[in-house]
């Protein structure tokens, strides 16, 4: 069979939610995961292969390679939320974690816990992605290449390198670039060199070929059935090209590398497609004065799940409100939003905001990560799996999320509150997302950065600064407060205002004004009021909640 009849592309989840956006621990080099790739194969009856225990990859982590225990937890509960799993499996182990009462019991049950020990290698070779290289660092880019000459058609028409995340031709240069690698971590010890190199005899096991998938599917051209790579690599007409014997069931190195290369393509549903041929959604109205067009692209008409992504830019001056089968399931990003109310009432699968200034987002349940980079004066409210932040100054985060805040490096002014609104659907959409009440870490964030280790970087909401938030849409739905509700701090601060309240309007009362003394009164107090809304910025929230005029409306959707 004609091999071109092949499209092969790498996946863009691992990169989007997997790839921490830091650069890794120098440990996690080549040479020290062929070290690791050779002695878990021999400790396969020690919880090594081809499932990784908790309790042996801490073992290699803080003995062997000197990480902190806390890092290699988190690289390990990374890679462990991006396994296929239901939402009852998710909210079943919030629950059993939410049961422990000690660090160590906590510490019983991770060990528990394995991954698959070939994927999980690749995982840990992809954090390369974000190394910071000396000279890239010089000249501002990859020495140029025929494969990545056409640039990723940014938002802004501009290279989207600085976020590689997100960017698919980075992900796919880095597979490509480093094929050779990957697939040399995958080989059994017998089949390398002495030098840990692969050889013109080297044969690669099924089992090999199988975790690849973790970052490389294809398709069939002209069919719209998505596989593995694996499922492709051991179809029987492919066998010739792809390297597979059926005598001794393993592939030849350099055949699959060389069919692989040949195969590699773009993804067909990676952000750059979203963004040349996805639909365009006129969600936002576009505002007088505003240089750029609010632009807004998915896929999600042609791409399955897992695959669905919402691409928004230039929001710029209004209030945007949505819950729509358009962002469910769906990897957000949002990029160059300034002075703007944003809401997303839909279980989502990731979240990226990007480059953003003085605006507010409230956010569904966001399945994976929550990611902020390069933001100033952002206030973001959400339930997510994981939060993370880097390059930000001035925002605040009022969240619940089970897994610890991280703060990435080049963040100023950061204030962490406790989650405080609440809609219609938000639990039926936590149900959905797996995502619990409880444990909720939005309290003990982590700080993730070499160059600054000061716990000043951050502060917790001060409970005398605390207010709860009212979205102002009406949905179907049963959540009427707020999922598990507040801590009691905050809790007595909200108690102790209203008494305030009902003070002044029993002082008012008592007073006993005349008509035009309460008329006269009435003034006084609207005009502090509007100064007020004035002052806070609250006034242009409340005039972008009235509808635009019949000729810019959001369109549904």
């Amino acid at each position: 069979m004609d091999q071109s009849r092949i499209l092969l592309w790498v996946k863009a989840e691992p990169f989007i939610v997997g790839a921490l956006q830091v650069p890794p621990p120098s440990k996690f080099s080549l040479h020290y995961l062929r070290k690791i790739s050779t002695y878990v194969r021999t400790r396969a009856t020690e919880g090594a292969y081809p499932r990784l225990y908790w309790s042996t990859w801490r073992h290699i982590a803080c003995g062997k390679l000197q990480l902190a225990k806390d890092l290699a937890w988190l690289y390990f509960e990374i890679f462990d939320s991006l396994a296929v799993k239901t939402a009852e499996e998710r909210l079943e182990w919030s629950e059993i974690l939410s049961n422990c009462t000690s660090e160590d019991e906590v510490e019983r049950q991770r060990n528990q816990l394995s991954v698959d020990t070939l994927q999980f290698l690749l995982f840990l070779y992809i954090q390369q992605l974000n190394k910071v290289s000396l000279r890239t660092s010089l000249i501002g880019e990859e020495w140029p290449s025929s494969r990545n000459r056409s640039q990723s058609p940014d938002l802004t028409e501009k290279s989207s390198c600085h976020n590689k995340n997100w960017n698919d031709y980075s992900h796919q240069t880095f597979v490509y670039d480093h094929l050779s690698d990957l697939l040399e971590l995958l080989l059994d010890p017998e089949q390398l060199t002495a030098s840990s190199h692969s050889t013109n005899t080297s044969l690669v096991s099924r089992e090999a070929v199988v975790a690849l998938s973790f970052l490389i599917e294809g398709a069939v051209r002209r069919t719209r059935k998505i596989y593995p790579l694996h499922e492709l690599a051991l179809w029987q007409p492919l066998h010739a090209e792809s390297g597979f014997s059926k005598i001794s069931k393993t592939f030849s190195f350099h055949k699959l590398e060389a069919w692989l290369r040949a195969c590699l393509t773009g993804n067909p549903f990676g952000t750059s497609a979203c963004l040349k041929s996805g639909k365009k959604l006129a969600w936002a109205h576009q505002v007088e004065g505003a240089t750029k067009r609010a632009k807004i692209a998915c896929n999600t008409h042609v791409a399955p799940r897992m695959h669905r992504m919402v691409v928004m830019s230039q929001v710029y001056k209004q209030t945007l409100a949505k819950s729509s089968d358009t962002l469910v399931e769906a990897h957000v990003k949002i990029h160059r939003c300034n002075e703007s109310f944003i809401y997303l009432l839909s279980p989502l699968r990731s979240v990226t905001i990007e480059k953003c200034r003085n605006s507010t987002f409230v956010l569904g349940p966001v399945q994976t990560a929550l990611h902020l980079h390069s933001c100033d004066n952002i206030k973001v409210i959400a339930v997510c799996h994981r939060l993370s932040m880097s390059s930000t100054t001035g925002c605040i985060f009022h969240i619940l999320t089970p897994t610890r805040p991280l703060i990435l490096s080049g963040n100023h002014k950061v204030t962490f509150a406790p989650f405080h609104t609440h809609y219609p659907m938000l639990e039926d959409h936590m149900a959905k997302t797996g995502l619990a009440t409880v444990p909720n870490y939005w309290d003990n964030p982590m700080i993730v950065c070499k160059e600054n280790r000061d716990t000043s970087v951050f502060r917790l909401l001060p409970p005398c600064e605390f207010y709860v938030f009212i979205i102002p849409f009406e949905m179907e739905g049963d959540t009427t407060e707020i999922p598990g509700g507040l801590p009691s701090s905050y809790q007595k601060a909200l108690v102790h205002r209203e008494q305030k309240i009902h003070i002044w309007q029993k002082t008012v009362k008592e007073a006993r004004l005349t008509k035009d003394q309460r008329k006269q009164f009435q003034v006084l107090v609207e005009n502090k009021f509007y100064e007020w809304l004035i002052n806070t910025g609250h006034l242009q929230q409340l005039d972008s909640l009235v509808p635009p005029a019949a000729g810019s409306k959001q369109a549904a959707g």
